[in-house]
C-alpha cells in the first residue's frame, strides 16, 4: 500500500501528464482501490483513474483489463467524500460510454447504488451530473432503460429537472429522452408527470445555454406524442405537433411584399404609413409589435399576426427547421417526422404550410390541424390564423388525399360554434354539396363531409349560442354543443348574424339533386352514414319549400330502409347467446341510426303533404317492433316519441293483438297514477328516482294513451319540478318523459305554466350532463 506522500506524487504526475501515465500505473491505482487501503489513498486512486479514462477508449480498455475494478468503483459511490464519489461516478460514466462495457457496469449493481445516491439530500451538483450521465449512457440499452424507469428512480429524475445546475438538468432530460425510446416506459412516465415538466422547457424563451435541454425535452415529447392519447396531453400543455417538411419546401412561399399587411384571417389593418415596404419590413415590424396596447386588437388576433410574422420571417430567411433535422425532404416525408412548437408558433407554421406547393406537405399540415384541434382555444387560434379560408380553398384541389385531409381538419374545427360560423360564412357549403354529388366518393370522405355539413346546418347551434357566452381564449374545456347524433359543437361568445353575401349558400343543400342524393344515402349500408344523413334531412327537408322535393325523392323508402335494415329479433337473440363486443357495438350503431330516423320522421309528420303520402300503419308496426328489440333505452325514447306523434295525428291504430288489454288497463289506471303519486310524495331521492325511471320505461314502450295518462295526472308539473332538484338519473329520465309529452301540442300550455322554459335554460347554461336532451325539449316548445 502506498503512503499518502507517494499517492500525492503519483497523482501529481497524472495531473502533469493529463491522463498519459503508463499502463503499469493503471494496475497500481486499481490495487489502491482495495477496501483494505486508506480512504485517502482510495480517493486519490479513483480520481487518477477517472482522469486517465478521459483519454479515450484505449485508456478505458486498459482499466477494464483488471477484474474487480468496476465493483470497487461502484463501492466508492458510498464514500462520504464528494471528490471520491464524483470520481467514481465519473469513471463509471466513461466506462459505460463504451458499448461493450455497458453490461458489466449495470451488472455490477451500479444502477442500485446510484438509486441510493440520488436519495441523498447533500449531493453536490458535480456528483449529480456524473451519476445522471452514467444513467444517460446505460439508458441507451432497452433492458436497462426499463430498470431505470422504475418508481424508485423516475421521480428523482423528474425532480432533477428543477435543479439549479444547468448540467444536472441536461443530464436528467437526456436520461428521460432515452427512456421514451422504450415504448413500455411511456405509461409510467406519463403517470409520473413527465409531460408538463418537459413541456415547460419548450415553452420558455430560447436561451443559448439551454439548447441541450430543449433538444432532449423535444425528443422525449415527440416519442410520447406518437401515441394518440399522450399526444393530447402534450397539446394540452401548449405544444403543437408540426410536420417536418424540409427547408426546400418553403421556397415556394411567395408573400406579397408590396401590399399593406393584413390579419391572417383576412381582416384589414389600418394604414399608418404612406407607402408599403419594398422588402416586407412593414409586415414583420408590425407583426412583432402588434402587442402594443394601442393596437386595439383582440389578444387572439395579436397572437395570430405575431406568429405569422415570425414564421414567414424564418421561411424567407431560410432559418426554418434548422434546429430540427438534417435529413433530406424525401426522407422527412417518407418517415413523417414532426417536431413540437409552442402553440402560437405551431399554429402559424401549420397555416403557412397550407400555402405551399408541395402536396405531401399540405396534406400533412391539414392532418396535423385536425389532430391539434382538441380544445376551443386552439380551434379559435387556427381560425384567427387564417386556416379556415385556406382549408376551404383546398376542397377544390385535384388531389383526393388533400381534399380528405382538408375536410377532416374543417370537421374538427367545426366543433367550435364560433369557428363553425366562420366556416359557413367562408362559403364551404357549395363545395361540400358538390362533393356529395360524387358517386365515387369514399366512405370515409362521405362520413366527414356529412358530419361537417350536419354541424353547419344544426339549428341547435344557433339556439345554443343564445344561452351561453364564454371566452374562447385560454386553455378552457369548452361547452360542447348539442348535435342530433351526439356530435359536439363548441361554445361561442356571441350570436353571429350571417353576412347576406353568404346567406344563399344554404340553398345549395335544398336543390333537388342534393336532396335526392341525401335520400338515396339513407339506403347506404353504413349505419354511421344513415345516421348523419337523417340528421341533415331533419334540418333542411322539413319546410314547405322543400317537402315536395323530399317526397319526390321517395324519402319514405329511405326511412323504411333504416327501420327494416336489420332483423332485430334475430340480432337480439344472437347478442343474448354470444354476448360479443362486436354485436354490442352493432346494436349501439343500429340504435343511433334508428333514433335519427325517428327524429326525422317526427319532423316530417308536422307537414300535411307528407302525412297524406305515407302508410302510417306500416310505420307504426315497425316502430312497435323496434320498441321490443334490444337497442338501448335512450334510443327507444325517440321511437316512442315518434309513436306518440303518429297516435296524436292518426288516432290509435290497433296492431298489437297479442297484447293483454287487462295489463294495459292496469298500467294506465293503476301503475302510472301510483308512480306519479310516488314522485309527488316520496321522502327520499332514491324512491323518487326509482319511480321516474320506471315511468320512463313504460312511456318508452310506446303504450297507447300512456302519455295522456301522465299529463292528466299532473305529471308535467311534477316532472318539471323534478328536473330542477332531482338526482342525475332522475333528471335524465324526467327529461325523456317530458320530451315524449312535448310531441303532443295540447300539452305545451301545461309546459309553459309549469315553468319548463326557465328550468331547461338553467340546465343548458349550467352545462349539466343532460343539457343536450334539455335543448332538444326546448326546441319543441313555443318559446
Amino acid at each position: 500500500m502506498l503512503n499518502s506522500d507517494a499517492s500525492f506524487l503519483y497523482f501529481q504526475n497524472i495531473e502533469e501528464t493529463k491522463g498519459s501515465f503508463g499502463d503499469s500505473y493503471v494496475a497500481l491505482f486499481v490495487r489502491m482501490l482495495g477496501l483494505d487501503n486508506d480512504p485517502l489513498d482510495r480517493e486519490q486512486a479513483i480520481v487518477a483513474l477517472w482522469q486517465y479514462s478521459l483519454g479515450g477508449k484505449k485508456c478505458i480498455d486498459n482499466i477494464m483489463q483488471f477484474q474487480g475494478c468496476i465493483n470497487l468503483t461502484v463501492n466508492l459511490l458510498q464514500s462520504e467524500s464528494s471528490s471520491a464519489c464524483e470520481a467514481a461516478a465519473g469513471l463509471l460514466r466513461s466506462i459505460s460510454s463504451v458499448n461493450v462495457y455497458r453490461d458489466v457496469v449495470a451488472e455490477s449493481g451500479a444502477i442500485e447504488e446510484i438509486t441510493g445516491l440520488l436519495n441523498r439530500l447533500s449531493l453536490t451538483p458535480e456528483v449529480m451530473e456524473q451519476i445522471l450521465c452514467t444513467l444517460w449512457n446505460l439508458s441507451v440499452d432497452e433492458k436497462f432503460s426499463v430498470k431505470i424507469a422504475s418508481p424508485d428512480i423516475l421521480p428523482l429524475l423528474i425532480k432533477s429537472l428543477e435543479d439549479e445546475d444547468l448540467r444536472v438538468k441536461e443530464a436528467a432530460a437526456g436520461v428521460l429522452a432515452n427512456l421514451t425510446l422504450t415504448h413500455s416506459n411511456h405509461n409510467i412516465m406519463v403517470e409520473a408527470g413527465v409531460v408538463p415538466k418537459l413541456a415547460n422547457f419548450l415553452k420558455s424563451a430560447v436561451e443559448e445555454e439551454s439548447k441541450v435541454i430543449r433538444k432532449e425535452a423535444r425528443n422525449a415529447l415527440v416519442e410520447l406524442s406518437k401515441n394518440e392519447y399522450y399526444r393530447i396531453l402534450v397539446i394540452e400543455e401548449g405544444l403543437v405537433p408540426v410536420p417536418l417538411i424540409g427547408i426546400a419546401a418553403y421556397r415556394s412561399l411567395t408573400p406579397s411584399l408590396h401590399s399593406w399587411p393584413s390579419l391572417p384571417d383576412g381582416s384589414k389593418i389600418e394604414r399608418t404609413s404612406k407607402g408599403p415596404s419594398r422588402f416586407g419590413a412593414s409586415e414583420l415590424l408590425l407583426g412583432l409589435n402588434i402587442d402594443d396596447k394601442n393596437a386595439n386588437l383582440e389578444e387572439a388576433k395579436m397572437n395570430a399576426i405575431i406568429g405569422r410574422s415570425k414564421q414567414q420571417f424564418l421561411a424567407r430567411s431560410g432559418a426554418i427547421e434548422v434546429e430540427d433535422t438534417k435529413l433530406p425532404q424525401s426522407e422527412l416525408s417518407k418517415n413523417k417526422q414532426f417536431t413540437l412548437l409552442p402553440w402560437m408558433d405551431g399554429v402559424a407554421r401549420l397555416v403557412l404550410i397550407l400555402e405551399l406547393e408541395d402536396e405531401s406537405s399540405i396534406c400533412r399540415a391539414a392532418e396535423s390541424i385536425a389532430r391539434a384541434s382538441i380544445n376551443e382555444h386552439l380551434r379559435n387560434s387556427f381560425k384567427e390564423a387564417g386556416a379556415v379560408k385556406n382549408l376551404i380553398q383546398l376542397l377544390d384541389h385535384n388531389s383526393d388525399a388533400i381534399i380528405f385531409a382538408a375536410v377532416g381538419a374543417l370537421e374538427r374545427l367545426s366543433i367550435s360554434n364560433a369557428v363553425c360560423h366562420t366556416i359557413e360564412a367562408e362559403g364551404v357549403i357549395a363545395p361540400l354539396t358538390k362533393m356529395l354529388k360524387n358517386l365515387e366518393m369514399s366512405e370515409g370522405m362521405m362520413e366527414k363531409t356529412l358530419n361537417l355539413l350536419a354541424r353547419i346546418l344544426d339549428p341547435n347551434r344557433k339556439m345554443k349560442s343564445k344561452f351561453y357566452g364564454g371566452p374562447v381564449n385560454g386553455f378552457k374545456k369548452e361547452l360542447d354543443a348539442a348535435r342530433v347524433d351526439d356530435d359536439p359543437t363548441g361554445s361561442t361568445r356571441k350570436v353571429y348574424e350571417m353576412p347576406k353575401s353568404k346567406q344563399n349558400t344554404r340553398q345549395d343543400v335544398l336543390a333537388f339533386d342534393v336532396v335526392a342524393r341525401l335520400v338515396d344515402m339513407l339506403k347506404h349500408p353504413s349505419l354511421e352514414i344513415q345516421r348523419k344523413v337523417a340528421s341533415i334531412l331533419e334540418f333542411v327537408a322539413t319546410s314547405d319549400s322543400v317537402i315536395d322535393k323530399t317526397i319526390s325523392a321517395d324519402i319514405e323508402s329511405g326511412l323504411l330502409a333504416i327501420f327494416q335494415q336489420v332483423e332485430l329479433n334475430e340480432l337480439e337473440s344472437d347478442v343474448e347467446s354470444q354476448q360479443t363486443e362486436i354485436l354490442a357495438i352493432q346494436v349501439e350503431e343500429v340504435g343511433l341510426a334508428i333514433s335519427a330516423a325517428s327524429r326525422l320522421l317526427t319532423k316530417l309528420l308536422d307537414l300535411e303533404q307528407f302525412r297524406r303520402t305515407i302508410n302510417s300503419a306500416h310505420f307504426t308496426k315497425l316502430l312497435h317492433k323496434i320498441l321490443k328489440s334490444n337497442i338501448p333505452l335512450q334510443y327507444k325514447d325517440w321511437v316512442a316519441a315518434c309513436l306518440v306523434k303518429i297516435d296524436s295525428l292518426y288516432g290509435p291504430i290497433s296492431i298489437l293483438e297479442f297484447e293483454n288489454p287487462i295489463n294495459m288497463e292496469v298500467t294506465l289506471y293503476e301503475k302510472i297514477p301510483r308512480l306519479i303519486e310516488q314522485i309527488r310524495s316520496a321522502f327520499s331521492l332514491e324512491a323518487q328516482e326509482a319511480a321516474v325511471v320506471e315511468l320512463n320505461r313504460i312511456i318508452s314502450e310506446g303504450m297507447v294513451d300512456a302519455t295522456r295518462t301522465v299529463a292528466s295526472e299532473g305529471g308535467i308539473f311534477l316532472l318539471v319540478k323534478l328536473i330542477e332538484g332531482g338526482s342525475e338519473k332522475a333528471v335524465e329520465a324526467a327529461l325523456s318523459i317530458l320530451y315524449n309529452l312535448s310531441m303532443d301540442s295540447e300539452n305545451h300550455a301545461a309546459f309553459i305554466a309549469a315553468g319548463a322554459v326557465p328550468a331547461l335554460r338553467k340546465i343548458i347554461m349550467s352545462e349539466r350532463s343532460q343539457w343536450k336532451r334539455a335543448l332538444r325539449l326546448l326546441r319543441n316548445l313555443p318559446t
